[in-house]
């Protein structure tokens, strides 16, 4: 096991733990003024398709985001797992509850229908997950890179990305490495990073 490697591991378990012991009502208040302060950004109030997350376990709670991506009549895109290629797939969703089922880790995510496939490429903004940031915007996900994946497999230029974290997830600095994927901004609710 590499060193690189060794400091995530030890900083995934830091980290979570931090996240997952806050008081539900502080994560819960805490992600109603991110998602506020998202509805506000400039470049989700241009972005014409925003490609999101739901929120799960201990995570910001992204759903009132997504209900106003969908209520100021953006394209909404969510990503599906597909366990069998090791990749995300995303496809556009128009109504939260039925379009969406639980999927590996139970984590609601859109069902697998060819008619709504979307490309990375058609967003203009995209809502990224992580589990630790740092003042770089330099990310750490959950292990499996598959945003990495996405990110680097995108033709042409990536579109905007920021995140939303409780600031128990900001850290000193992410241990990062050559194909880990730096975000273009962070928003804590102390206050915004970007790169």
């Amino acid at each position: 096991m590499s060193a690189l490697h060794e400091a995530k591991v030890a900083l995934r378990k830091r980290v979570l733990a931090a996240r997952d012991a806050m008081p539900p009502s502080q994560r819960k208040l805490d992600s109603i003024l991110l998602c506020g302060r998202l509805n506000a950004n400039i470049r989700y109030r241009r972005a014409r398709a925003v490609l999101a997350y739901v929120g799960f376990g201990s995570e910001v709670d992204t759903e009132p985001f997504l209900k106003t991506v969908l209520a100021d009549g953006k394209v909404l895109a969510l990503p599906r797992i597909d366990k069998a290629r090791n990749v995300l797939t995303l496809y556009r969703v128009t109504d939260l509850a039925a379009d969406l089922e639980p999927g590996p880790w139970g984590i609601r995510e859109p069902s697998a229908d060819p008619s709504r496939i979307f490309a990375l490429r058609e967003a203009d903004f995209v809502l990224t997950p992580g589990l630790a940031f740092d003042a770089e915007c330099n990310r750490m996900g959950y292990g499996k890179a598959y945003y990495d994946r996405l990110f680097a497999d995108c033709p042409g230029a990536v579109p905007y990305r920021l995140a939303l974290a409780f600031d128990c997830q900001v850290v000193d600095r992410v241990p990062v490495g050559t194909t880990d994927v730096q975000l273009d901004a962070v928003i804590t609710p102390s206050r915004e990073y970007s790169h």
